[in-house]
């Protein structure tokens, strides 16, 4: 094992006299081209170009010497420090970092970044790194190869944010471009960049939050300070969230108006909401479709839990409740008015999906697309049985159970209300 091992950052400014005497002592000298490059780099040391980090850090293993690995910005920021320390490597390490490309990229743009959310994009967390874009209104994306600013335009689509674009940053070619999302693919960026995505309108904007919360004063990084702390809890009643519960003609796809009342009255219970995001289990990271959305609280409060939200309703006017509660609970959510199905066609491919109104066909179209889990509700034995065999065709475990809650007068302890809805869930086999 190497005698001694140092990871060096570098941001493009002069080494410090420690990095320097490190790497004047080194004899295997780690990095790529551009820090290989640097005259401080002995021209005895054995020199590996950092493809793979593992790879490299096994050859640091066999060394015996004084080995320096050296990398942009802070190593220790999803930088090498933590492949060169795990386990099956057992590397005790120094460190002297530089600025972090995050830090630099904000000042370049003149931002604080406490607020912010940090996302490495690679292609198989691509769509995962954008749906972060879509649920905040500041996000530093360190891109790669085929994960880059045009492919999180792209994906995007409708979405539209402003991108600070950093490339080569601490380098003679360091250029910093600011530019409209819809506009980012029509270029050719250059490799190492960061992005910084932002924009989307401002939480809580247009609305003083939930009665009765303090302002948040900024005590924990990725949180925006200035804007009320929510409630605890999820799944509130309905007038948390500035709106009444669902009427007849909020909700998709009605098959008579008897029936379409009972299924929005049985929709906007409490008890349901609870019992779908349960089985939904939206996280960062995750894009949760939420069809006949009503009032919204089902989407705001997936939006809350981390995940992007789009909220789909055939009635313009619960689109605009439900982009006034997002305001008021200070999350981001896109709405789109139509009717589903059809309206599902264009939309981004889901990770999970609440269907609160639709019935068979777009529960179908839901399944057609392969979102990991989906919710629905049916106040009949017959469309829970018919619901729950297009789920089963469709390849999804299916589970149904009868939800009956019952709201008490705490006054006189008499029944106030009853609810009586079947809840089906399926996971994707």
């Amino acid at each position: 094992m190497a005698d001694r091992v140092t990871v060096i950052g570098w941001d493009g400014s002069p080494l410090t006299e420690a990095a320097r005497a490190a790497l004047g002592a080194a004899t295997l000298v780690a990095g790529a081209a551009h820090h290989l490059a640097l005259p401080e780099v002995p021209a005895q040391a054995e020199r590996i170009r950092l493809g793979s980090v593992a790879l490299a850090a096994r050859r640091i293993v066999r060394h015996r010497g004084t080995a320096v690995v050296l990398a942009d910005g802070d190593p220790g920021f999803f930088g090498v420090v933590r492949t060169l320390r795990a386990p099956e490597h057992g590397l005790e390490v120094e460190v002297a970092p530089a600025v972090s490309s995050v830090a630099a990229a904000f000042a370049r743009a003149g931002m604080p970044w406490d607020d912010a959310q940090v996302v490495v994009a690679q292609r198989r967390t691509l769509r995962r790194a954008v749906n972060v874009c879509r649920a905040h209104t500041k996000v530093a994306v360190l891109t790669s190869p085929g994960a880059g600013p045009a492919e999180l335009a792209l994906l995007l689509g409708e979405v539209h944010r402003t991108f600070v674009i950093c490339e080569a940053l601490g380098t003679d070619r360091e250029e910093v471009s600011v530019l409209t999302s819809d506009k980012v693919a029509d270029h050719t960026w250059r490799d190492p960049n960061i992005v910084l995505v932002v924009g989307g309108g401002m939480p809580g904007a247009g609305g003083n939050g939930p009665a009765g919360q303090e302002p948040d004063t900024g005590w924990i990084a990725g949180h925006e300070p200035g804007h009320p702390v929510p409630p605890r809890g999820w799944a509130l009643p309905a007038g948390a969230y500035g709106t009444e519960p669902d009427a007849p003609g909020a909700a998709e796809g009605a098959r008579g108006a008897a029936g379409h009342e009972a299924r929005a009255h049985a929709g906007a219970s409490m008890r349901l909401r609870a019992a779908q995001l349960a089985r939904l289990g939206p996280r960062t990271g995750d894009l949760l479709w939420d069809i006949g959305a009503g009032g919204g609280a089902v989407a705001v409060d997936a939006a809350r839990l981390g995940a992007a939200v789009i909220a789909v309703d055939r009635d313009a006017r619960a689109c605009s409740r439900i982009a006034a509660a997002a305001r008021r609970f200070g999350v981001q959510v896109q709405t789109v008015p139509g009717a589903a199905p059809q309206v599902l066609e264009d939309l981004p491919e889901p990770d999970v999906v609440r269907v609160g109104g639709g019935g068979v066909r777009t529960v179908a179209a839901v399944v057609d697309r392969r979102p990991e889990r989906i919710v629905t509700h049916a106040v009949t034995r017959d469309e829970a049985e018919a619901l729950g065999r297009v789920l089963g065709d469709g390849g999804y475990n299916v589970e149904c159970a009868l939800l009956q809650s019952v709201e008490l007068d705490t006054e006189a302890w008499a029944e106030r209300e009853r609810t009586v809805v079947f809840l089906l869930s399926g996971v994707r086999s």
